[in-house]
């Protein structure tokens, strides 16, 4: 038997896959700017070069996209695979887009489970302050503000999850349905009283993942998701499947 010598690892490799592990985790986040090559350099300890040819290496991969004069950006690697599919969907068959949001639904009821369960000091601070956002947009009746922070409310639960496909996931489809989302919300907040039991739903979530109890937390997104449901069904949009037989609300 032959073995070969072991090599050692690129440094670009070396910093492709420390780049790529943050990438997975959720650390970075699509969209977010990477620290520039300098400040690479200066917080790695290695070369420029080795910087640079780790930067291609990621953006080969589609990980990471280049703007012109204006820095490196975490790419959203799954975004065209999952919405470009659905967004085909939607055009030829409207009615699907239940389908869709029930889809949505049962991923914020994972993410909230998860959420109390993984997140840490830093994901509870931002979880807290864009609740209180929502709530003071809320408190002004700035609709499309409300509508806005809503979706920034849940998706920060998402991102307390720590799970890559989640969190990739949730942002496709809050992207896809952007549109009837702010349609719903301004619909739904036109009433006080739906508007009152909407809020307090949010604060029982967010108190659920403060407090760590995952059950907790997941009954809580199921009780305001299936709340909204109703209240949509109520105003004639598409909420969801209609209630199976035996299902429970």
């Amino acid at each position: 038997m032959q073995l070969k010598p072991i090599k050692p690892s690129k440094i670009s490799d070396a910093i492709s896959e420390q780049l790529k592990e943050l990438i997975r985790s959720g650390t970075l986040k699509p969209g977010d700017r990477l620290p520039s090559e300098r400040e690479l350099v200066d917080q790695l300890g290695v070369s420029r070069p080795s910087v640079r040819e780790a930067l291609l290496k990621l953006e080969a991969r589609g990980m990471v996209t280049s703007r012109q004069g204006g820095g490196t950006y975490v790419a959203d690697v799954l975004a065209p695979s999952i919405v470009n599919p659905l967004a085909d969907l939607l055009r030829d068959n409207p009615d699907a887009i239940s389908d869709v949001l029930e889809c949505r639904h049962g991923l914020e009821e994972l993410a909230a489970s998860y959420a109390a369960l993984r997140a840490t000091a830093d994901d509870r601070e931002l979880i807290q302050e864009k609740f209180h956002a929502l709530a003071d947009a809320n408190a002004a009746r700035d609709l499309e503000r409300a509508a806005t922070a809503d979706a920034a409310f849940h998706m920060a639960i998402a991102e307390a999850s720590h799970n890559f496909a989640l969190v990739h996931i949730t942002r496709s489809l809050f992207d896809l349905l952007s549109t009837q989302m702010l349609s719903n919300w301004e619909r739904l907040m036109m009433n006080p009283k739906t508007c009152e039991e909407i809020h307090d739903q949010h604060q029982y979530i967010y108190e659920a993942i403060a407090s760590g109890d995952p059950d907790m937390a997941r009954n809580a997104a199921h009780t305001h998701l299936s709340y909204i449901g109703r209240s949509l069904r109520d105003l004639g949009e598409p909420a969801g499947r209609p209630r199976r037989a035996g299902a429970a609300d």
